[in-house]
Protein backbone atom coordinates (compact mmCIF):
# COMPACT_ATOMS: atom_id res chain seq x y z
CA UNK A 1 0.00 0.00 0.00
CA UNK A 2 1.29 3.38 -1.52
CA UNK A 3 2.14 5.66 2.02
CA UNK A 4 2.80 9.18 2.73
CA UNK A 5 5.10 11.05 4.76
CA UNK A 6 2.38 13.33 6.30
CA UNK A 7 -1.42 11.67 7.13
CA UNK A 8 -3.22 13.47 4.45
CA UNK A 9 -5.97 14.02 6.20
CA UNK A 10 -3.94 15.80 8.24
CA UNK A 11 -2.79 18.27 5.64
CA UNK A 12 -6.31 18.90 4.79
CA UNK A 13 -7.03 20.02 8.46
CA UNK A 14 -4.38 22.33 8.85
CA UNK A 15 -5.26 24.09 5.22
CA UNK A 16 -8.21 24.36 6.25
CA UNK A 17 -7.43 25.80 9.96
CA UNK A 18 -5.45 28.22 7.64
CA UNK A 19 -8.33 29.14 5.20
CA UNK A 20 -6.20 28.11 2.27
CA UNK A 21 -8.88 26.47 0.07
CA UNK A 22 -5.85 26.35 -2.69
CA UNK A 23 -2.13 26.45 -1.24
CA UNK A 24 -0.88 27.04 -4.61
CA UNK A 25 -2.15 30.53 -4.31
CA UNK A 26 -0.88 31.17 -1.25
CA UNK A 27 1.82 34.00 -0.34
CA UNK A 28 4.81 33.75 0.61
CA UNK A 29 4.15 34.58 4.41
CA UNK A 30 0.86 32.10 4.27
CA UNK A 31 2.81 29.01 3.20
CA UNK A 32 5.90 29.77 5.57
CA UNK A 33 2.82 29.60 8.60
CA UNK A 34 1.57 26.32 7.18
CA UNK A 35 4.75 24.87 7.45
CA UNK A 36 4.94 25.76 10.71
CA UNK A 37 1.50 24.25 11.76
CA UNK A 38 1.88 21.24 9.78
CA UNK A 39 5.24 20.39 11.30
CA UNK A 40 3.82 21.29 14.93
CA UNK A 41 0.95 18.99 13.81
CA UNK A 42 2.92 16.07 12.14
CA UNK A 43 6.06 16.21 14.66
CA UNK A 44 8.27 15.98 11.45
CA UNK A 45 10.87 18.38 10.38
CA UNK A 46 9.88 19.60 6.73
CA UNK A 47 12.72 20.18 4.09
CA UNK A 48 11.49 23.78 3.56
CA UNK A 49 12.27 25.50 0.45
CA UNK A 50 9.60 27.89 0.29
CA UNK A 51 11.24 31.26 1.34
CA UNK A 52 14.04 33.02 0.09
CA UNK A 53 15.65 33.66 3.57
CA UNK A 54 19.46 33.82 3.44
CA UNK A 55 20.94 30.47 4.55
CA UNK A 56 24.19 31.92 5.98
CA UNK A 57 26.04 33.74 9.29
CA UNK A 58 25.28 37.84 8.43
CA UNK A 59 28.58 39.23 7.82
CA UNK A 60 30.83 39.79 10.90
CA UNK A 61 31.66 42.91 9.79
CA UNK A 62 28.35 44.47 9.55
CA UNK A 63 27.35 43.06 12.60
CA UNK A 64 30.52 44.72 14.84
CA UNK A 65 29.52 47.95 13.01
CA UNK A 66 26.06 47.98 13.85
CA UNK A 67 27.03 47.28 17.54
CA UNK A 68 29.55 50.19 17.57
CA UNK A 69 27.54 52.70 16.53
CA UNK A 70 24.41 51.42 18.83
CA UNK A 71 26.72 51.81 21.20
CA UNK A 72 27.58 55.11 20.47
CA UNK A 73 24.31 56.42 20.62
CA UNK A 74 22.86 56.26 16.96
CA UNK A 75 19.78 54.72 18.06
CA UNK A 76 18.65 58.05 19.89
CA UNK A 77 19.09 60.02 16.88
CA UNK A 78 16.69 60.55 13.60
CA UNK A 79 19.24 59.56 10.47
CA UNK A 80 19.44 61.58 7.35
CA UNK A 81 16.74 60.55 5.08
CA UNK A 82 19.11 60.49 2.11
CA UNK A 83 21.10 58.24 3.73
CA UNK A 84 24.78 58.55 5.73
CA UNK A 85 26.74 60.82 3.60
CA UNK A 86 29.94 58.32 3.98
CA UNK A 87 27.21 55.52 3.33
CA UNK A 88 26.08 57.70 -0.23
CA UNK A 89 29.89 57.55 -1.07
CA UNK A 90 30.65 53.74 -0.96
CA UNK A 91 27.44 52.60 -2.58
CA UNK A 92 28.45 55.25 -5.32
CA UNK A 93 32.25 53.22 -5.10
CA UNK A 94 30.25 49.66 -5.27
CA UNK A 95 28.51 50.51 -8.27
CA UNK A 96 31.67 51.82 -9.95
CA UNK A 97 33.83 48.85 -8.69
CA UNK A 98 31.27 45.88 -8.93
CA UNK A 99 28.79 47.41 -12.04
CA UNK A 100 31.13 49.72 -14.24
CA UNK A 101 28.79 52.47 -14.08
CA UNK A 102 28.93 56.22 -12.50
CA UNK A 103 25.98 56.99 -10.15
CA UNK A 104 26.92 60.24 -8.01
CA UNK A 105 26.34 59.54 -4.22
CA UNK A 106 23.29 61.89 -3.99
CA UNK A 107 21.35 59.35 -6.26
CA UNK A 108 22.46 56.30 -3.99
CA UNK A 109 20.01 56.12 -1.14
CA UNK A 110 19.59 53.14 1.65
CA UNK A 111 16.17 51.88 1.94
CA UNK A 112 14.33 49.93 4.52
CA UNK A 113 15.08 46.69 2.42
CA UNK A 114 14.78 46.58 -1.65
CA UNK A 115 10.89 45.91 -1.11
CA UNK A 116 10.85 49.61 0.19
CA UNK A 117 12.79 51.26 -2.54
CA UNK A 118 10.42 49.63 -4.52
CA UNK A 119 7.32 50.88 -3.20
CA UNK A 120 8.54 53.97 -3.18
CA UNK A 121 9.90 53.92 -7.24
CA UNK A 122 6.57 52.86 -7.72
CA UNK A 123 4.59 54.93 -6.27
CA UNK A 124 6.81 58.16 -8.02
CA UNK A 125 7.22 56.48 -11.19
CA UNK A 126 3.37 56.36 -11.71
CA UNK A 127 2.71 59.50 -10.56
CA UNK A 128 5.72 61.68 -12.88
CA UNK A 129 3.88 61.65 -16.22
CA UNK A 130 -0.13 62.02 -17.05
CA UNK A 131 -0.65 59.10 -19.27
CA UNK A 132 1.64 56.94 -18.24
CA UNK A 133 1.11 55.06 -15.24
CA UNK A 134 1.42 51.45 -15.66
CA UNK A 135 4.32 49.35 -14.79
CA UNK A 136 5.55 46.47 -17.17
CA UNK A 137 6.55 43.86 -15.24
CA UNK A 138 8.87 41.02 -17.12
CA UNK A 139 7.85 37.58 -15.18
CA UNK A 140 8.22 35.34 -13.77
CA UNK A 141 8.67 37.88 -10.70
CA UNK A 142 8.42 38.41 -7.12
CA UNK A 143 4.78 38.32 -6.47
CA UNK A 144 4.85 40.93 -3.66
CA UNK A 145 5.83 43.57 -6.30
CA UNK A 146 2.58 43.09 -7.47
CA UNK A 147 0.65 43.13 -4.49
CA UNK A 148 2.76 46.72 -3.70
CA UNK A 149 0.92 47.86 -7.26
CA UNK A 150 -3.08 46.69 -5.57
CA UNK A 151 -2.02 48.41 -2.38
CA UNK A 152 -1.14 51.33 -4.38
CA UNK A 153 -3.92 51.40 -6.72
CA UNK A 154 -1.18 51.41 -9.65
CA UNK A 155 -2.34 49.17 -13.14
CA UNK A 156 0.75 46.65 -13.90
CA UNK A 157 0.30 44.57 -17.15
CA UNK A 158 3.02 41.25 -17.71
CA UNK A 159 4.42 38.70 -19.66
CA UNK A 160 6.12 35.28 -18.63
CA UNK A 161 9.57 36.18 -20.88
CA UNK A 162 10.81 32.44 -21.15
CA UNK A 163 8.93 32.14 -24.69
CA UNK A 164 10.42 35.78 -25.90
CA UNK A 165 14.25 35.30 -25.28
CA UNK A 166 17.25 36.81 -27.59
CA UNK A 167 15.43 38.98 -30.92
CA UNK A 168 12.01 37.95 -30.03
CA UNK A 169 11.94 40.21 -26.77
CA UNK A 170 12.14 43.76 -28.89
CA UNK A 171 8.65 42.69 -30.48
CA UNK A 172 6.92 41.37 -27.67
CA UNK A 173 8.28 44.57 -25.67
CA UNK A 174 7.20 47.06 -28.29
CA UNK A 175 3.82 45.21 -28.28
CA UNK A 176 2.98 47.03 -24.83
CA UNK A 177 5.24 50.29 -24.75
CA UNK A 178 3.19 51.22 -28.41
CA UNK A 179 0.22 51.88 -26.31
CA UNK A 180 1.62 55.07 -24.50
CA UNK A 181 0.37 53.96 -20.94
CA UNK A 182 3.52 52.43 -19.81
CA UNK A 183 5.54 53.87 -17.22
CA UNK A 184 8.08 51.85 -16.11
CA UNK A 185 9.60 48.46 -16.81
CA UNK A 186 10.56 46.09 -14.06
CA UNK A 187 12.05 43.05 -13.86
CA UNK A 188 14.95 40.91 -11.80
CA UNK A 189 18.58 40.23 -12.87
CA UNK A 190 19.26 37.33 -11.90
CA UNK A 191 15.76 35.64 -11.91
CA UNK A 192 13.20 35.34 -8.87
CA UNK A 193 12.00 32.33 -9.09
CA UNK A 194 13.22 31.29 -12.77
CA UNK A 195 17.14 31.94 -12.29
CA UNK A 196 17.21 33.19 -15.96
CA UNK A 197 19.63 35.62 -16.76
CA UNK A 198 18.97 38.61 -19.30
CA UNK A 199 21.79 38.62 -21.91
CA UNK A 200 23.58 42.20 -22.65
CA UNK A 201 21.72 41.82 -25.94
CA UNK A 202 18.61 41.41 -24.02
CA UNK A 203 19.64 44.50 -21.55
CA UNK A 204 20.37 46.67 -24.33
CA UNK A 205 17.07 45.77 -26.22
CA UNK A 206 15.67 46.78 -22.87
CA UNK A 207 16.99 50.25 -23.01
CA UNK A 208 16.85 51.37 -26.40
CA UNK A 209 12.77 50.64 -26.39
CA UNK A 210 12.86 52.43 -22.95
CA UNK A 211 14.44 55.35 -24.91
CA UNK A 212 12.28 55.49 -27.43
CA UNK A 213 9.16 55.29 -25.60
CA UNK A 214 10.37 57.28 -22.54
CA UNK A 215 9.84 54.49 -19.91
CA UNK A 216 12.16 54.43 -16.77
CA UNK A 217 13.87 50.75 -16.39
CA UNK A 218 13.82 49.40 -12.94
CA UNK A 219 16.50 46.53 -12.44
CA UNK A 220 15.97 44.32 -9.29
CA UNK A 221 19.83 43.23 -8.57
CA UNK A 222 18.85 41.35 -5.23
CA UNK A 223 21.06 38.20 -6.23
CA UNK A 224 23.82 40.47 -6.86
CA UNK A 225 26.90 38.82 -8.21
CA UNK A 226 25.19 34.80 -7.89
CA UNK A 227 25.32 34.64 -11.59
CA UNK A 228 28.24 31.83 -10.87
CA UNK A 229 28.69 30.89 -14.67
CA UNK A 230 31.38 34.76 -13.92
CA UNK A 231 33.45 35.82 -11.03
CA UNK A 232 32.73 39.22 -10.71
CA UNK A 233 33.69 39.73 -6.73
CA UNK A 234 37.22 41.68 -7.76
CA UNK A 235 36.57 45.24 -7.40
CA UNK A 236 36.91 47.50 -10.37
CA UNK A 237 38.34 44.12 -12.77
CA UNK A 238 36.16 43.10 -15.39
CA UNK A 239 33.82 41.34 -15.56
CA UNK A 240 31.29 43.13 -14.01
CA UNK A 241 27.44 42.35 -12.75
CA UNK A 242 25.49 43.15 -15.84
CA UNK A 243 23.49 45.43 -15.53
CA UNK A 244 20.86 47.97 -17.74
CA UNK A 245 22.50 51.09 -16.79
CA UNK A 246 25.37 49.86 -19.55
CA UNK A 247 22.92 51.21 -22.11
CA UNK A 248 20.80 53.74 -20.63
CA UNK A 249 20.85 57.25 -18.67
CA UNK A 250 16.96 56.82 -17.04
CA UNK A 251 17.31 53.99 -14.64
CA UNK A 252 16.84 52.73 -11.31
CA UNK A 253 18.82 49.44 -9.54
CA UNK A 254 17.81 47.88 -6.47
CA UNK A 255 20.65 46.09 -4.61
CA UNK A 256 19.43 44.07 -1.40
CA UNK A 257 21.80 43.27 1.23
CA UNK A 258 19.32 40.70 2.52
CA UNK A 259 21.22 37.62 0.13
CA UNK A 260 24.68 39.22 -0.54
CA UNK A 261 25.54 40.02 2.66
CA UNK A 262 23.35 37.94 4.59
CA UNK A 263 22.20 40.86 6.08
CA UNK A 264 18.24 40.00 6.21
CA UNK A 265 17.32 40.72 9.32
CA UNK A 266 17.87 44.74 9.55
CA UNK A 267 16.05 45.09 6.86
CA UNK A 268 18.79 47.51 4.63
CA UNK A 269 18.70 47.95 0.73
CA UNK A 270 20.31 50.14 -1.79
CA UNK A 271 18.55 52.22 -3.93
CA UNK A 272 21.09 53.45 -7.24
CA UNK A 273 19.34 56.58 -9.12
CA UNK A 274 20.77 57.42 -12.37
CA UNK A 275 22.11 60.95 -12.08
CA UNK A 276 20.30 62.25 -15.13
CA UNK A 277 16.77 61.05 -13.70
CA UNK A 278 17.47 61.96 -10.89
CA UNK A 279 18.08 65.52 -12.17
CA UNK A 280 15.11 65.69 -14.18
CA UNK A 281 12.48 67.62 -13.82
CA UNK A 282 8.61 65.96 -14.18
CA UNK A 283 5.83 68.73 -14.23
CA UNK A 284 2.95 66.04 -13.16
CA UNK A 285 4.71 65.91 -9.34
CA UNK A 286 3.16 69.31 -8.88
CA UNK A 287 0.02 67.11 -7.69
CA UNK A 288 0.92 65.30 -4.97
CA UNK A 289 4.44 66.87 -4.48
CA UNK A 290 6.29 70.15 -3.03
CA UNK A 291 9.09 69.57 -6.10
CA UNK A 292 8.93 68.49 -9.66
CA UNK A 293 12.69 67.02 -9.43
CA UNK A 294 12.90 63.43 -9.68
CA UNK A 295 15.21 62.72 -7.25
CA UNK A 296 14.08 65.05 -4.46
CA UNK A 297 10.98 63.95 -4.69
CA UNK A 298 11.83 60.21 -4.17
CA UNK A 299 13.80 61.43 -0.92
CA UNK A 300 11.71 63.96 0.14
CA UNK A 301 8.32 63.32 -1.16
CA UNK A 302 8.23 59.33 -1.17
CA UNK A 303 11.13 57.77 1.37
CA UNK A 304 10.15 60.63 3.86
CA UNK A 305 6.32 59.77 4.27
CA UNK A 306 6.75 56.03 4.08
CA UNK A 307 9.73 55.58 7.39
CA UNK A 308 11.30 58.75 7.60
CA UNK A 309 15.17 57.21 6.52
CA UNK A 310 16.48 54.11 7.07
CA UNK A 311 17.61 52.62 10.20
CA UNK A 312 20.55 54.48 11.57
CA UNK A 313 22.90 51.42 12.94
CA UNK A 314 21.85 49.35 10.10
CA UNK A 315 23.47 52.28 7.64
CA UNK A 316 26.25 51.54 9.78
CA UNK A 317 26.57 47.90 9.06
CA UNK A 318 26.37 48.15 5.79
CA UNK A 319 28.37 50.99 5.33
CA UNK A 320 31.24 48.99 7.24
CA UNK A 321 30.40 46.19 4.41
CA UNK A 322 30.72 48.15 1.46
CA UNK A 323 34.24 49.49 2.89
CA UNK A 324 35.57 45.78 3.21
CA UNK A 325 34.26 44.95 -0.40
CA UNK A 326 35.31 47.99 -2.34
CA UNK A 327 38.36 47.73 -0.89
CA UNK A 328 38.66 43.88 -1.38
CA UNK A 329 39.10 42.94 2.06
CA UNK A 330 35.84 41.17 1.80
CA UNK A 331 34.72 38.75 -0.81
CA UNK A 332 30.66 38.35 -0.63
CA UNK A 333 31.09 36.73 -3.69
CA UNK A 334 32.59 33.42 -2.57
CA UNK A 335 30.99 33.49 1.00
CA UNK A 336 27.88 32.88 -1.23
CA UNK A 337 28.66 30.44 -3.68
CA UNK A 338 27.72 27.21 -1.22
CA UNK A 339 24.30 28.10 -3.09
CA UNK A 340 25.21 27.21 -6.22
CA UNK A 341 26.91 23.77 -4.79
CA UNK A 342 23.42 22.96 -3.12
CA UNK A 343 21.29 23.70 -6.21
CA UNK A 344 23.09 21.58 -7.97
CA UNK A 345 22.25 19.20 -5.90
CA UNK A 346 19.08 19.17 -5.36
CA UNK A 347 18.35 19.31 -8.78
CA UNK A 348 19.94 16.09 -9.24
CA UNK A 349 17.53 14.47 -6.29
CA UNK A 350 14.65 16.39 -8.32
CA UNK A 351 15.68 15.20 -11.89
CA UNK A 352 16.06 11.43 -10.83
CA UNK A 353 12.70 11.11 -9.36
CA UNK A 354 10.95 12.18 -12.72
CA UNK A 355 11.12 15.80 -12.23
CA UNK A 356 12.10 18.29 -14.48
CA UNK A 357 13.11 21.58 -15.16
CA UNK A 358 10.38 24.53 -15.19
CA UNK A 359 12.91 26.70 -16.54
CA UNK A 360 15.98 25.47 -18.07
CA UNK A 361 17.94 27.24 -20.13
CA UNK A 362 19.27 30.97 -21.07
CA UNK A 363 18.92 31.40 -24.69
CA UNK A 364 21.34 28.47 -25.72
CA UNK A 365 22.91 28.08 -22.71
CA UNK A 366 21.92 25.55 -19.51
CA UNK A 367 21.10 28.02 -16.58
CA UNK A 368 23.29 28.78 -13.68
CA UNK A 369 23.25 27.00 -10.55
CA UNK A 370 21.59 29.68 -7.70
CA UNK A 371 19.40 30.46 -5.23
CA UNK A 372 16.30 29.02 -6.79
CA UNK A 373 15.91 26.56 -9.68
CA UNK A 374 12.39 25.21 -10.85
CA UNK A 375 10.89 22.31 -11.48
CA UNK A 376 7.54 20.42 -12.65
CA UNK A 377 6.17 17.23 -12.49
CA UNK A 378 4.53 15.57 -15.45
CA UNK A 379 0.96 15.92 -15.49
CA UNK A 380 0.75 18.21 -12.65
CA UNK A 381 -0.60 21.87 -12.40
CA UNK A 382 1.22 23.99 -10.70
CA UNK A 383 -1.17 24.19 -7.55
CA UNK A 384 -1.32 20.81 -7.31
CA UNK A 385 2.16 19.98 -7.64
CA UNK A 386 2.89 22.07 -4.42
CA UNK A 387 -0.04 20.31 -2.46
CA UNK A 388 1.26 16.65 -3.58
CA UNK A 389 4.78 17.80 -1.69
CA UNK A 390 3.07 18.29 1.08
CA UNK A 391 2.35 15.26 1.90
CA UNK A 392 5.78 14.37 1.66
CA UNK A 393 7.61 16.78 4.18
CA UNK A 394 8.64 19.38 1.24
CA UNK A 395 7.54 22.62 0.89
CA UNK A 396 8.22 25.13 -1.89
CA UNK A 397 6.04 27.75 -3.56
CA UNK A 398 3.93 27.89 -6.75
CA UNK A 399 4.67 29.15 -10.00
CA UNK A 400 1.62 30.52 -10.55
CA UNK A 401 1.87 33.22 -7.76
CA UNK A 402 4.97 34.42 -9.93
CA UNK A 403 3.42 35.39 -13.29
CA UNK A 404 5.40 32.29 -14.71
CA UNK A 405 3.04 30.55 -17.60
CA UNK A 406 4.66 27.15 -16.79
CA UNK A 407 3.22 24.62 -14.24
CA UNK A 408 6.09 23.63 -11.31
CA UNK A 409 7.52 25.04 -7.78
CA UNK A 410 10.00 27.27 -7.18
CA UNK A 411 12.70 25.88 -4.80
CA UNK A 412 15.21 28.11 -2.71
CA UNK A 413 18.00 26.50 -1.56
CA UNK A 414 19.24 28.77 0.92
CA UNK A 415 17.27 27.02 3.90
CA UNK A 416 18.03 23.45 3.12
CA UNK A 417 21.14 22.45 4.83
CA UNK A 418 24.01 20.19 2.69
CA UNK A 419 23.20 17.22 5.53
CA UNK A 420 19.38 17.28 4.79
CA UNK A 421 19.45 16.84 0.85
CA UNK A 422 20.00 12.87 0.47
CA UNK A 423 16.71 13.09 2.89
CA UNK A 424 15.34 15.46 0.16
CA UNK A 425 16.11 12.23 -2.17
CA UNK A 426 14.60 10.07 0.07
CA UNK A 427 11.23 11.73 0.12
CA UNK A 428 11.35 12.33 -3.36
CA UNK A 429 12.17 8.89 -3.98
CA UNK A 430 8.59 8.42 -2.06
CA UNK A 431 7.09 11.18 -3.76
CA UNK A 432 7.66 9.37 -7.30
CA UNK A 433 6.66 6.16 -6.59
CA UNK A 434 3.42 7.09 -4.79
CA UNK A 435 2.65 9.45 -8.10
CA UNK A 436 4.60 8.03 -10.64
Amino acid sequence: MKETIIDKALVEQTLQANGLKNVGQASIREVKKLINDLETASGTRFIRMEMGIPGLPAAKIGVQAQVEALERGCASLYPEVGGLPELKDEISRFARNFLDIEVSPAGCIPTVGSMQGSFAAFMTISRAQEGKDTTLFIDPGFAVHKQQHRVLGIPFESFDVYDFRGPKLREKLESYLSKGNISSIFYSNPNNPSWICLTDEELKTIADLAKKYNVVVMEDLAYFGMDFRQDISTPGVPPFQPTVAKYTDEYILFVSSSKAFSYAGERIGMMMISDRLYQREFPGFKRYYTSTQFGHTMIFGSVYCLSSGTSHSAQYALLAILKATNRGEYNFVHETRIYGEKARKMKEHFLRNGFYLAYDKDVDKDLSDGFYFTVGYPGMKSDELLHNLLYFGVSAISLGITGSERDGIRACVSLVPVEDIPELGKRLEKFHAYFG
